[in-house]
Parts: C-alpha cells; structure tokens; sequence
C-alpha cells in the first residue's frame, strides 16, 4: 500500500487522476456536505512539539484558558511548557493542499496522554487528553495528515531522565574526585546524587523496559487510528509515526578528546566539563555508544508499532518516518565548532537568585567550582523547565525534519521513509 489517499495527493500535486461520478437516480440528487478546510495535525512528545525550537505559542489549559509564559519559577505542570513551537515540523512542512496545521503535542507526553488528560499522572500538565484536543479540530476540518512522535516518554523511562542522568554522571565525575565522592559530608554538601560512572545501555532502558513502552505506545495508536476512523470527515488520511534522532554523534570530534592534558578517564577534569559543557555535549565519550543504543531502541519501537499496526488496519495509510540520521554530520560536538551549526539545542542551565532562577541560561560554566554546580544543577531538578529545551532539534532541525516529513508525504512514498542527511553538503534524501 503506497497511497491510500491517492486523489488527494493528486489533487494537491497536480498529478490527474480519473474519478468515476456516481449517475442520478429518481428524484434531485442530496446536496454534497459543505467541504471543510483540510489540517494536518502533530500528536505526541517534545519531540514532535518543537521542544528547543523557541517560538512557544500559549497553549489552552484543562480549564479553557490559554496560558502564556507563567515565568520561570511557575509549576512546570503549566500548559505553556508543553513548548509548542511555531518552528515546529508540522508548521514548517511543505504540505500541499494543507490549508491549517495544529499542533496538539505536548513536551513529556506519554502514551497515558493520548487517551487522559495528561495532569492525571504524576510529573503531568494541565492540558486535555490529546484525542479530545483531536476531536475539537475535527469538528471544524477535514483531517488529512497526522504525525505522531511518541513513544520516548512512558511509564518505564523517559527521554529527559536519561539525558539528566547521563549529564549528571559526566559533571559529577568531572568536579568531584573518586576520593571525595564516597565522604558522605561532602556528598551532602555538594548534592552530588549521580553515579560517577558513564552511562551503560541498561540505564537508559533495559529490554523489558523498550517491550513495555512498545506495548503502551502500540495502545496509544490503536486509539489514535481507531478515533481518526470515526471523526475524520472523508475518512481519508495519512497516519506518519516519527521516531527520534540523537543531539549527539557516535563520538566526538577530537577537538573534544581532552582539555588541559586530562581525558575523561582520569579524575577530574573540569577543564573538559567546561569546554563539552560550552559546546553543549557534556557526557562521557563512553556513554555515547549506548546513547545510540538507546535511540536505535526507540527507533525500534516505532518502527515494531508500525508493523503491529499495518497489520490490524490494512486499509489505513500508516507510514513510518525514520529520522535516527536526518542529523548525520550535524550533531552536537561532531564539529570542533560545536553547538555553531548543530541541528539540536545545547545542554543549557541556569543559576538562580534569591531562591528563583536567573532567566538568563548559561553558555559557559568557566570559573565554576563544585558548590556552584550543585546549585546551578539544583535549578535545573527544581524547575525542569529551565533546562527541558536540551538536547532537542533547534529550530533548523525542525526545518530539517519538516522536509523528511514532506519527503514522507509524496504520492511515490512508500510505507518507510528512511531520512538522511549528507554529512558533507547537507542535503536531505529520502528513501
């Protein structure tokens, strides 16, 4: 099944297509239901969000009302900080014959969210369950694309948790020795909870732990597809599932190797957690194989709820859009003028002041020393929304996967997509 919805990608491409015309019988023939606007429409995660894109637009809360930047030291249940970007893929596509574009994602969006308002689990925000939000726009437009990130959050990991701890790991061990680690006065102290240790692919996401987001996620389509069956207007569209690309490369350019002498394999080394930090990589080179490991998982999670998927519903257009090398030659720290030129945001923290944060994120954590850390890593634990944009597609990222979603889209695609970046003049290719 390459196209299901044939005449309308015809339509919108100007490619002719033949359509049979039903003959009159008896009496007047029913007047034709009045033709609503078409809309493609973004559920899912931060990824899909635009998440590290800037540009959030106020997002309506479980309440009704439309919430703005609450500031800095608001709750980060807020609805604005599900960071929906106007520089998000879904608004920056080119899509043709696509008259409205609403993008329903939201940044930590779990697979509970697509069927419950996301504020009824823990670590929630006050926005509706993603369907009902889905409903709304149907009642208004002809649904004809839905794209669809999920699968990163769920009730085993989460993507920010594993950025968080695999960060943590790499600027505990670079600002604390072996020998001060394990004294438990200054363990307090400094608020050093993380292992020392780099990240292993078990910490990420054990096998079980991916076999039961695949299942949760697999769940949440059935009810996104099963819900399309019914409110789509024509009952035509096309159903893309995204999976995830990583913000850093397979290892570093050498520039990053070591700074001062020192890799990080000795004991201490903050000069290298200052430049990584700077140039927005910071974690072990040794966590960067199991980094991929864990993206390769995801992917193999979108791509298995796919095949689940294509199997119930075989007169549905399901496509799987695989992006894990849209950022091939442009990750962070793959180029010795890292974050200059990255497709993903830089780890980005922020200090506070009187007990409140700064506003302003740090480029540079030059002259910091171990207390320093612990406050400004603190900030971060306190009100995530300071420090939730890292690691995610920038606003040229996003641009990026708008072409592999178009590219997804094109009456010759097939079910796969699979969306490549030429490392060495930047062009995307689709195949």
């Amino acid at each position: 099944m390459k196209h299901a919805r044939l005449t309308k990608l015809a339509m919108a491409t100007g490619i002719a297509v033949a359509t049979v015309v039903p003959a009159t019988t008896g009496s007047a023939q029913e007047a034709p239901p009045p033709s609503l606007p078409t809309a493609a429409v973004a559920m899912g995660d931060s990824f899909i969000s635009g998440e590290g894109a800037g540009s959030y637009e106020a997002v309506v809360d479980v309440n009704g009302v439309a919430q703005g930047f609450p500031g800095w030291s608001a709750a980060n249940s807020n609805a604005f900080f599900c960071h929906r970007s106007s520089n998000a893929s879904i608004e920056v596509a080119p899509l043709g014959g696509i008259d409205e574009r609403f993008n329903l994602a939201c940044s930590g969006g779990q697979p509970h969210d697509i069927a419950n308002d996301s504020i009824a689990r823990p670590s929630g925000r006050t926005v509706e369950a993603q369907l009902d939000q889905l409903r709304t726009v149907a009642e208004t437009h002809d649904i004809d694309v839905v794209l669809i990130g999920l699968g990163s959050n769920n009730s085993s990991f989460t993507f920010g948790d594993a950025a968080a701890d695999c960060a943590g790991r790499f600027v505990a061990d670079g600002y604390i020795g072996w020998w001060e680690f394990w004294v438990p006065i200054i363990n307090w102290i400094t608020g050093a909870t993380s292992p020392q240790d780099p990240c292993t692919a078990n910490d990420l996401a054990t096998a079980a732990e991916l076999a039961n987001a695949q299942a949760e996620t697999t769940a949440a389509l059935r009810q996104i597809v099963d819900t399309l069956a019914q409110i789509d207007a024509d009952g035509q569209h096309s159903i893309i599932l995204q999976d995830y690309t990583n913000p850093l490369p397979t290892d570093f350019e050498n520039t990053f190797y070591k700074e001062d002498r020192r890799t990080d394999t000795r004991d201490k080394f903050r000069g290298l957690v200052r430049e990584r930090y700077a140039a927005g990589c910071p974690a072990h080179r040794a966590s960067l194989g199991p980094a991929h490991q864990f993206s390769q998982g995801l992917g193999n999670l979108v791509s298995g709820a796919h095949a689940t998927l294509v199997s119930e519903y075989p007169g549905t257009d399901l496509r799987y859009l695989n992006v894990q090398r849209a950022f091939d030659g442009a990750r962070l720290c793959e180029r010795s003028n890292s974050p200059s030129g990255a497709l993903a945001t830089p780890v980005r923290l922020m200090d506070e002041s009187g007990g409140v944060p700064t506003g302003v994120h740090l480029t540079s954590i030059n002259g910091t020393d171990k207390l320093d850390i612990a406050r400004i890593q603190n900030v971060c634990t306190d009100w995530f929304q300071t420090c939730q944009e890292s690691w995610h597609p920038n606003a040229a990222g996003h641009a990026v996967l708008g072409q592999c979603l178009a590219a997804a889209l094109a009456p010759t695609a097939d079910t796969r997509t699979d969306c490549v970046r030429n490392p060495g003049n930047g062009s995307i290719s689709a195949s």
